[in-house]
């Protein structure tokens, strides 16, 4: 073979998968969490030494100074804590997770999604821990997983319960994340809220256990955010065949209502035929692309005039929820791109679909709502600010717009 036809390859190692990019931004405080549990444990052994005044024999004592260690999702910084004996023999802190000197480990990568999939269960989470380390995570006891897990849960429950009215929230993504693995029968959902507030920033509100998608589910949900104290939203995006709107009536009756696109599009073309989606597609983007509600309306009209003849299912899913697919034209035109979808859900959750769809274990509620609580703040760290977020403060004081423009007292006036 030729040298010339040998190809050299770039960029073999950049990380492209986002689940890869939420589980390298976690795994820094999962280790942490990890090796302090070690750290309590060893602490419990040695509680019945004390000094001569009754305080504890074996005390903390700083951290060694901080190593990376090379994994297969990139380097990770590591903080082993340390350890002093002021009474009796002299006692040395040594972490299974992470043993002395060890400066690389392909094999959390490999533990790491082996944790996503399968959950947080005592008995499962000390195999997963054995893949992180390999043998050495013999030294794991059981009481040092439950600890682990213990944490996971109570930053879940302290999350839950955090007050929402230090912020004005403006706009709220709502969906149901079906994780594609089951419990009891019952294939496990998640309902979804994310909420941007008057500064732009974007924020998980609720991530709660839901039971496909109902309207007593959602109603739970909202009545839970305002107890934590948030207010009357002025938009709620989301799909169209959930319960969660005749919750958000009961709820928060003031609020808009924004259909997904993304959504109605899919759900319109399931009732076309493939020969015929492409076309019909394009149809549709051009309602939603339209500069005004005016043109909006006449390429509506052009779909229903289109395809009623034919595959009046399809025009009738698109025409029940006119109003509420052209809502987002009252908003700034700076906020469309973000308000017209669920977008921010579905970017940050629909890794999480691909890669347990296939699974066929069996993961406990509890497990799944506190591992994509866990993948939901690494991702959220991330987000940016919502584009023309300095006009979230207009939309806040009641300023009205059409067309994406702001209404002067002269537009006003001439109207």
């Amino acid at each position: 073979m030729s040298k010339n036809n040998v190809v050299k390859l770039t960029g073999r190692d950049t990380i492209t998968d986002p689940l890869t990019e939420l589980l390298r931004a976690g795994a820094e405080q999962l280790i942490y969490q990890a090796v302090e549990a070690e750290l309590l444990e060893l602490l419990d052994e040695h509680s019945e030494r004390r000094t001569e005044d009754g305080k504890a024999g074996v005390v903390r004592n700083g951290h060694l100074p901080e190593r990376e260690l090379q994994t297969g999702l990139g380097p990770v910084t590591v903080k082993i804590p340390k350890v002093r004996a002021k009474t009796g023999e002299p006692v040395t802190f040594h972490s299974a997770l992470v043993p002395p000197y060890v400066r690389k480990t392909r094999s959390l990568e490999a533990a790491l999604p082996w944790l996503y999939l399968k959950g947080i269960s005592s008995g499962e989470m000390g195999e997963a821990l054995k893949v992180l380390v390999g043998p050495d995570a013999e030294g794991m006891s059981a009481s040092t997983v439950s600890r682990l897990k213990q944490v996971w849960a109570q930053e879940y429950r302290s999350w839950c319960e955090e007050r929402l009215d230090k912020d004005r929230w403006v706009y709220v993504w709502v969906d149901g994340v079906y994780s594609g693995l089951r419990a009891a029968q019952t294939k496990l959902c998640s309902l979804v809220v994310i909420g941007v507030n008057e500064r732009g920033e974007k924020r998980f509100l609720a991530i709660e256990d839901g039971v496909r998608e109902s309207t007593q589910s959602w109603r739970d949900v909202l009545l839970k955010l305002k107890a934590r104290g948030m207010n009357s939203p002025q938009l709620a995006i989301g799909d169209g065949a959930m319960g969660f709107w005749a919750a958000l009536e009961e709820v928060y009756p003031e609020t808009g209502q924004q259909r997904c696109w993304m959504h109605k599009t899919m759900n319109v073309l399931n009732y076309l035929p493939k020969s015929s989606q492409a076309k019909a597609k394009q149809a549709l983007h051009d309602i939603w692309q339209a500069e005004t509600k005016v043109a909006a309306e006449k390429a509506f009209d052009l779909f229903i005039k289109t395809y009623e003849p034919k595959y009046p299912k399809a025009t009738l899913c698109l025409q029940k929820d006119r109003e509420e697919l052209l809502a987002f034209y009252d908003f700034p035109a700076q906020h469309w791109q973000s308000i017209r979808t669920t977008n921010p859900i579905e970017s940050t959750f629909g890794t999480i679909r691909h890669r347990t769809k296939r699974s066929k274990g069996c993961l406990s509620r509890d497990g799944m709502l506190h591992m994509m609580f866990k993948l939901g703040l690494c991702a959220e760290k991330k987000w940016r600010r919502l584009r023309g977020f300095d006009y979230l403060a207009k939309v806040v004081t009641g300023i009205q717009f059409k067309d994406g423009v702001e209404v002067t007292e002269v537009d006003q006036a001439a109207a």
